[in-house]
């Protein structure tokens, strides 16, 4: 009994400083995807809604944070009941947890791993404000943050990656989030728009980006905080599975990228620097599945599928008539969906788990099963964000006046605008205290 004892107290995780430091790295890195997927919406909406744009993904930052100190972490991933949702009371407030307390299973600290979690929580509501670009009161979408990630993420998240959680123990494969964070925020966007309604001057006006410097930026960033997203997601680096991922996140996000501009030519005659930035999201999106059970060849294959079909998808808003702002739906609903249901076919059953998908002889039951997470997620999400959105519509409201969205939502909910012109041209103020001066003695001026 005593050497079996020793045994098992060799065997258990200890701490390692290098996955510590890690996953530290990797939590800024998804820290930074917030920020810039801020300034991704925000340079793709006009100029009088940029600055709204970037707040809707900034107060994330500061509501989903404290909710999941508060509780979001015990409701995520605390013990177990009924496989829907977890508790745990020393995770309330983070108040019970020792300063070297391991995550189960792995030797990194519960610290590190609620950290990391957090940010996925954090951008996820955020992802959804895309949709409702130009519209909705900051109050009343702050508000909407807070009671979402309560009902809708914090269960969601438990059901796919908490111990217990039924789509967990279905063996649903989500590396890093394509059911948990992008088909969530992209069904919850469409439940949202169904219920608010379209912009005033919808397929009428143009609505173009404003600047599209600054959608590149924030795909720029985008694309490199998505290191840590998806390599992150493994929490640690002892077996290569997490180095994987990176390879074939750099992959798949390259392939789509190629692949929308090539559909792009061809269906409307330009290579433009949106469909570059869209489909290198596109494909980010389709690989946070799917990316830790294929091969890199697989991870071309699912993001020039991404790429392809996302940019056809974008016009759907039009044929069906709904106000998708910039393309959530699109892009982060389709792309989560195409990529959970790819490791269906791709899975080699070599990296993160031996569940093979139907070209590596594993047959339908991976895709059977993807299938079951996918559309339970969509479902839920879909349902319970447009109930809340009508709930909120009815009570505070959720779109400002027509007028105001007329004349710019920065302005009437900010008090502030994204660029001040008022100096341009050699400042007419300054000009104006000045004794005037005729064009003969500035000539002279100059001879002098």
């Amino acid at each position: 009994m005593a050497s079996a004892i020793t045994t098992l107290a060799a065997d258990a995780p200890t701490l390692s400083a290098a996955n510590t430091g890690f996953m530290l790295i990797c939590s800024a890195l998804v820290m930074l995807m917030t920020p810039g997927l801020a300034f991704f919406y925000g340079g793709m909406v006009r100029v009088k809604s940029s600055l709204n744009m970037l707040m809707m993904s900034f107060i994330s930052l500061g509501i989903v944070t404290i909710l999941w100190v508060l509780y979001g972490f015990s409701l995520a991933f605390g013990t177990d009941s009924g496989s829907l949702i977890g508790w745990n009371s020393d995770y309330v407030g983070l108040s019970g947890i020792g300063i070297t307390e391991l995550w189960d299973g792995y030797t990194i600290p519960v610290y590190v791993f609620a950290v990391f979690q957090l940010m996925f929580a954090v951008i996820t509501p955020a992802l959804i404000s895309g949709a409702l670009a130009d519209r909705v009161k900051f109050s009343a979408w702050a508000l909407f943050t807070a009671l979402w990630v309560t009902v809708v993420y914090f269960p969601v998240a438990h059901w796919v990656w908490g111990a217990g959680g039924w789509l967990f123990e279905l063996g649903v494969i989500d590396f890093a989030g394509g059911t948990a964070v992008h088909i969530n925020a992209g069904a919850a966007a469409l439940g949202v728009i169904l219920v608010i309604g379209k912009r005033v001057g919808f397929k009428k006006d143009l609505m173009r980006p404003h600047s599209l410097p600054l959608v590149m930026l924030g795909a720029g960033l985008l694309w490199f905080g998505w290191f840590g997203f998806n390599a992150g997601s493994w929490l640690g680096n002892d077996d290569g599975v997490g180095a994987v991922m990176f390879v074939n996140t750099q992959v798949a996000t390259a392939a789509a990228m190629l692949a929308w501009l090539g559909y792009e030519k061809l269906r409307h005659g330009s290579f433009t620097t949106l469909g570059a930035a869209s489909g290198a999201v596109a494909g980010l999106v389709a690989i946070t599945p799917s990316g830790g059970s294929c091969s890199p060849l697989g991870a071309i294959a699912i993001g020039a599928i991404a790429g392809v079909v996302c940019a056809m998808a974008v016009g759907l808003k039009y044929r069906f008539n709904f106000d998708d702002s910039l393309d959530v739906v699109g892009v982060h609903l389709v792309g989560g969906v195409l990529g959970s249901l790819l490791v269906g076919f791709f899975a080699t059953g070599g990296v993160q788990s031996d569940a093979a998908g139907l070209f590596y002889g594993g047959g339908l039951e991976q895709l059977g099963k993807q299938a079951i997470g996918v559309f339970a997620v969509l479902a839920y999400s879909l349902v319970a964000s447009a109930l809340l959105a009508f709930l909120l519509d009815k009570t505070i409201g959720m779109r400002v006046t027509e007028d105001d969205e007329v004349s710019g939502i920065d302005q009437v909910e900010h008090a502030e605008t994204a660029y001040d012109f008022s100096g341009a041209g050699g400042g007419a103020s300054s000009r104006s205290t000045a004794a005037p001066v005729s064009v003969a003695a500035a000539s002279k001026k100059v001879d002098a």
